[in-house]
């Protein structure tokens, strides 16, 4: 077969003896610079087209000839594409010593015609095979980025911005499943003294970083924004452009909600700072995501199901405002804060956001003010750990509550007030405990309640006055019965339901209702107060206590006086298995345990 060279022609395919194509009429001609002979059309784009050819000087290996045939009207577009077409060529002159880059083999100008000839890579695109095989997994991922972030290193260390980076541009080679980058059409030569010249708008919209599409500007944080982009088409399927014909780039703040599948929080960290609009906040370089890519692949990470494993992981970070009142209730300045945490994807675009918990000590139990089964007061050291920053919502309840059953059916439906982001309540101790065995096994990593301890410590947030926001509580700072006062302040609302987590002020390590709404179950069994009590910050179980078939109950309640909202109050409840009320719900700690 003769294939015809007509750009513009449909049916290209002649048999062999033809001097005109059948379809156009254009003169046929069997081989270029008389010894590349074109096979078949590859792909049509924007700038021309592609063929598959064989070099006959060399036993016939294959190669892909490159036509400029640019679709641009008028004679400055055509102009600057023949300027983009040669530039091509230079920059795979100089690059194509990489092997994961194909190699220039010729330049030139036939019958009115560029073309340029380059290395064959026999493979598929990665778009292609995200329609052939579906999303890809986190491994398939790293993979990806492992092997392509040194090419790019490569190439900007070399002075190119590739600037059109997509799944459509990278072939996986099938001799030795090798990522390799291809069409540096549209690349630009980049010094770091250019530093943010603008230019000509270039790129796959979608795909390009704001400042390459608003700007004009590209620089090597540009092309890992497309990168950043890629991993995210391949992992959730969904095509980055018809995001940006809807909603430009606003769809990046919750791009993990995309996820049909559990990613892991390093991957996820790495992606967020890959995917920011913010070129000041993006990776500057290849190097440094290869870096925080491969510290993480260094450090254990958790084991399947069945095995403990350690949960040290490069975290997310959020900023929040402080807010303290005297015993009046009169608000204090605010203080900004900053804490770190990681997102627990837990499926159905559902996440679970836990807080790092410093480790410490501080005096746990009150002298005064409380109950005597807040006594004595003792001092506990607790270790570091992960704990929810919201109470456990109707939605993640409902997510999880569908994963297989490890020792006991959960009610995907068991509130008493009905909400997505209301807190979930009516559910026992027990099922509580298995919303974290059921947790644990589908991430590999430990959860649990947290001991009364830990919650204390937390709930405390380094403060020693009977709330977390000073000397009393107020309305507007949680969801109590507001008929009843603390201190000096005056009554407020009582709202006779839970509230959506998250609309009262946080405490000092970000965690959200640990005053109030529903009680929380926490691991241990009820002791009449703290004689004999660990001091390490683990639960308390002796079973030997003639009250352990109550378990404790921590922070009190929409229905609460502020009384019974303090950081040290203790309350219990018989902890049968089918024992529910609608005052109780719960929050998950997730363990730091060694891999020793």
């Amino acid at each position: 077969m003769i294939c015809c060279l007509n750009p513009d022609c449909d049916r290209p395919l002649n048999p062999e003896g033809r001097k005109y194509c059948h379809n156009c009429g254009m003169p046929l001609k069997k081989r270029l610079r008389n010894h590349y002979q074109v096979i078949k059309p590859l792909a049509r784009g924007g700038f021309g087209k592609t063929y598959l050819a064989q070099d006959t000087d060399k036993l016939g290996e294959l190669c892909v000839v490159k036509q400029l045939a640019p679709q641009a009207q008028g004679a400055k577009a055509s102009l600057r594409v023949k300027q983009l077409f040669e530039q091509e060529a230079q920059q795979l002159k100089r690059l194509g010593e990489h092997p994961q880059i194909p190699a220039l083999l010729a330049y030139f100008e036939e019958d009115n015609y560029l073309y340029l000839v380059q290395q064959f890579i026999k493979g598929q695109d990665l778009l292609k095979k995200l329609r052939q095989q579906g999303v890809f997994s986190e491994t398939q991922i790293r993979k990806f980025l492992l092997e392509l972030l040194p090419v790019l290193q490569y190439i900007h260390d070399r002075g190119v911005i590739h600037r059109d980076l997509k799944p459509g541009n990278v072939m996986c080679r099938h001799s030795d499943n090798k990522y390799v980058l291809i069409d540096f059409g549209i690349c630009k030569v980049f010094t770091p003294s250019m530093g943010g010249n603008t230019g000509t708008s270039l790129g796959s919209l979608g795909y390009a970083a704001p400042e390459q599409i608003l700007e004009g500007k590209a620089i090597p944080a540009s092309d890992l924004f497309g990168l950043g982009i890629s991993c995210f088409h391949m992992l959730a399927g969904n095509h980055p452009n018809e995001l940006f014909l809807y909603q430009g780039y606003g769809w990046m703040e919750n791009w993990h909600q995309s996820m049909t599948a559990r990613l892991s929080p390093q991957l996820i960290a790495i992606l967020d700072q890959l995917l920011q609009k913010d070129i000041e906040k993006r990776y500057q370089q290849a190097s440094e995501v290869l870096k925080d890519l491969q510290q993480d692949i260094a450090r254990p990470h958790p084991r399947p199901s069945g095995s403990t494993a350690i949960v040290r992981l490069p975290l997310c970070s959020f900023d929040f405002e402080v807010v303290t009142v005297d015993s009046t209730g009169k608000p204090n300045s605010p203080r900004r804060k900053r804490v770190e945490y990681f997102p627990e994807n837990l499926g159905n675009r559902i996440t679970l956001e836990m807080v790092a918990i410093p480790g410490g000590k501080f005096m746990m139990g009150s002298q005064e003010e409380g109950y005597d089964s807040e006594r004595p007061v003792h001092e506990v050291n607790v270790k570091s750990f992960f704990i929810s920053k919201f109470l456990v919502t109707q939605a993640q309840w409902r997510v999880v509550a569908n994963l297989p059953k490890v020792n006991r059916t959960l009610n995907s439906y068991p509130s008493e007030f009905n909400g997505d982001n209301l807190p979930v309540e009516t559910v026992s101790w027990y099922d509580a405990i298995e919303f974290c065995d059921r947790l644990s096994r589908k991430t590999g990593r430990k959860y649990r309640l947290p001991s009364e301890a830990e919650w204390e410590y937390a709930a405390r947030a380094s403060t020693t006055t009977p709330f977390n926001f000073g000397l009393t509580l107020t309305s507007n700072l949680a969801n109590y019965d507001g008929n009843y006062t603390y201190a000096n302040e005056a009554k407020g609302k009582y709202r006779g339901e839970t509230t959506p987590v998250g609309i009262f002020p946080p405490n000092n390590f970000g965690l959200y209702d640990m005053h109030g709404n529903v009680y929380e179950w926490c691991a241990d069994v009820w002791h009449n107060n703290y004689e004999g009590a660990p001091t390490d910050g683990s639960a308390w179980l002796d079973k030997k206590n003639h009250h352990n078939q109550y378990q404790v109950l921590r922070g009190g309640s929409w229905f609460d006086a502020p009384i019974d909202c303090r950081s040290a109050c203790r309350d219990r409840v018989i902890a049968r298995r089918n024992n529910v009320y609608d005052l109780v719900g719960f929050r998950v700690v997730c363990e730091e345990v060694s891999n020793k």
